[in-house]
């Protein structure tokens, strides 16, 4: 039986046929950025057509809030319908899950090597999971544990649209760029500063202030850019972009202090993981204190979240083998 994998994110898509028979590695895959795209639909016909391959169910994670099998996605102008991908396709059996959902199936299914571990903590076996993934937006998704399965703990996989409630700065720098982000978006959420688009809010935030020092060329560069977060990564990575290098690091003192709210509000004391495509070109500085030092910065409870295991999720295709796997089931 052939199966149809997706993985719909803001900026790209990853489209994949697995066969029953060897549900580990897709027989055909292809990559397709967003904005090259006609619609979805020309997409996923064009992707099928040059499979040449009958596919009978059908799996897509999607970047945003799946409801009655439709989902209207915040970061591009495209709403997915499980109804019309079925006559699309011609096939009687389609699901759509939120994209951490799919990334939460997968990362179950990853063997140790393709995990870092970022805190060591104190695994409970029969604890909750969590797990925060930045990428075009922030996602976050809650793994419950509902007991032991022939000895391998079992959960329900609850999606969330965490990543848009209220941002909350934690010094006085902080303050400043939430009022930035109040002035441009009108709501401050996570999602506008622990992102792509939020690591380009955040540069462009420090660029408006009257100390800062940044070559001009650099800086115009930088705000030309398509991708103006990765513009910005690189800039960091070459040392040429002071606010580059500031603006990652605030960036990745907000991703802890976001991903420690989360593993409160889910008690995850089986462990947290960081998904999403930023994380893997960043693992350096995940390395260094300052995400964890805003992880466990949560005063009474900071000696617990010490406790969290913590794992960044180095496989770039979590969603699509978790779209996979949920199909196969």
């Amino acid at each position: 039986m052939k199966i149809l994998a997706g993985d719909i994110g803001g900026t790209k898509t990853e489209l994949a046929i697995f066969d029953t028979a060897e549900p580990k590695m897709p027989i055909f895959e292809m990559r397709f950025v967003n904005r090259e795209q006609d619609s979805f639909e020309a997409m996923l016909k064009h992707f099928i057509t040059l499979s040449n391959t009958a596919v009978q169910h059908a799996c897509l994670a999607v970047a945003g809030t799946i409801i009655n099998g439709r989902c209207q996605m915040p970061n591009i102008s495209w709403v997915l319908d499980e109804e019309d991908i079925k006559k699309t396709l011609v096939i009687e059996h389609v699901k759509l899950l939120n994209d951490l959902e799919a990334t939460a199936h997968g990362m179950l299914t990853l063997s140790p090597d393709k995990l870092m571990v970022i805190n060591e903590g104190i695994t409970n076996s029969s604890g909750n999971l969590a797990l925060i993934a930045a990428g075009t937006g922030l996602g976050e998704a809650i793994l419950i544990h509902t007991g032991q399965n022939l000895g391998a703990p079992q959960y329900q996989i609850v999606a969330s649209e965490g990543g848009h409630v209220d941002y909350a700065p934690h010094n006085a720098l902080e303050t400043d760029l939430l009022r930035y982000i109040w002035s441009e978006f009108g709501h401050a959420s996570w999602e506008r500063v622990v992102s792509g688009n939020g690591i380009a809010n955040i540069y462009a935030f420090l660029a408006l202030s009257e100390n800062a020092s940044e070559p001009s060329q650099i800086k115009s560069n930088i705000m030309a850019a398509v991708d103006r977060g990765n513009a910005i990564f690189q800039a960091a990575q070459s040392g040429e972009s002071p606010l580059s290098v500031q603006a990652i690091h605030i960036f990745i003192e907000n991703y802890g202090a976001a991903a420690g709210n989360l593993a409160l509000k889910v008690l995850s004391s089986g462990g947290l993981y960081i998904g999403g495509g930023i994380a893997p070109k960043l693992t350096a500085y995940f390395k260094n204190d300052a995400f964890m030092q805003a992880f466990c910065d949560k005063g009474r409870f900071s000696t617990l979240l010490k406790n969290v295991p913590v794992k960044l999720i180095l496989e770039p295709k979590t969603a699509l083998l978790g779209a996979a796997a949920f199909a196969m089931q």
